[in-house]
């Protein structure tokens, strides 16, 4: 069993502060856009989530909102943001630069796994924004050992080099526009009004007991043929202890070595690797 007790973790500061407040009755005409446009969603960067994350792009380099995978470059409007006039005035009184700007939806009783983003963007300064259009009070991101829900009515920025994590308990779907910005005076004047999130929750440490009883639980569904139900059991730990980086998948490596299938061992941890950008 890895050695769980508690660390220090990285201050809230820096990886999810919220950056202003906007009008809400251009949030809700935009919260209609985004529930009535004819949006071509796609389900991409499987090997993040459980399934129930879906995309759709309103500005990207090609101009093609099935176009999901972001990747540095000028954006421009795809034909979806058309359909999105009140998103689209926002976007544009922002005066920022941007290199994708997406929707974001996430079904009840999903979630995206721990991981970082951003590892192969390296060649210039980027932020991610979040304009949460759609949520629950179930839907909450976990970074740090914390837990927020990120409120409607309110631009988020999301430090994406900080091992996160994003679950939606119990629905309704979680729609959040999603903006990828270069930095500049526009970005800097609006991240200089940083405040940091209301309503963070820390998550409790897990004792090596609480864990080994978890790992026994999945060891008994995976031996009644349940492997898929152990796994998830695993992974969603980061959604309620504060644990150490990567030991939901040291303990998916743990449980497969117990059942003797040391190629399935091998796979998780090298999932390890390449969600949380590990140095090999």
């Amino acid at each position: 069993m890895n050695d769980v007790r508690p660390r220090a973790q990285a201050a809230m500061s820096g990886q999810v502060v919220e950056l202003d407040r906007l009008d809400g009755q251009l949030v809700e005409r935009m919260r209609h856009e985004a529930l009535t446009a004819p949006a071509l969603w796609k389900a991409e960067y499987s090997e993040f989530q459980s399934g129930g994350w879906w995309t759709t792009s309103l500005m990207n380099t090609s101009g093609r909102a099935e176009d999901v995978r972001i990747a540095d470059g000028t954006a421009r409007p795809t034909a979806l943001l058309e359909h999105m006039p009140a998103t689209a005035s926002l976007l544009s009184g922002l005066g920022l630069s941007y290199m994708w700007v997406r929707l974001a939806r996430l079904e009840g009783n999903a979630f995206l796994w721990e991981h970082r983003d951003y590892d192969e963007l390296d060649q210039a300064e980027r932020h991610r924004l979040h304009i949460p259009l759609h949520t629950n009070s179930s839907a909450f991101l976990v970074t740090g050992g914390r837990k927020v829900h990120m409120a409607v009515g309110r631009i988020w920025r999301l430090t994406p080099t900080f091992a996160h994590g994003v679950c939606n308990l119990l629905g309704p779907d979680r729609i959040h526009l999603v903006a990828d910005v270069y930095a500049d005076d526009a970005y800097r004047r609006l991240a200089a009004q940083a405040k940091e999130p209301p309503g963070a929750q820390v998550l409790p440490q897990a004792s090596e007991p609480e864990l080994a009883e978890r790992l026994a639980d999945a060891r008994r569904l995976a031996r009644l043929g349940f492997t898929d139900a152990a796994e998830a059991l695993l992974l969603r730990l980061f959604y309620s202890f504060a644990l150490p980086e990567g030991t939901t998948y040291d303990l998916l490596a743990e449980l497969h070595t117990a059942l003797g299938d040391e190629e399935t061992s091998a796979r998780w941890k090298a999932a390890k690797s390449t969600l949380l950008a590990l140095a090999s």
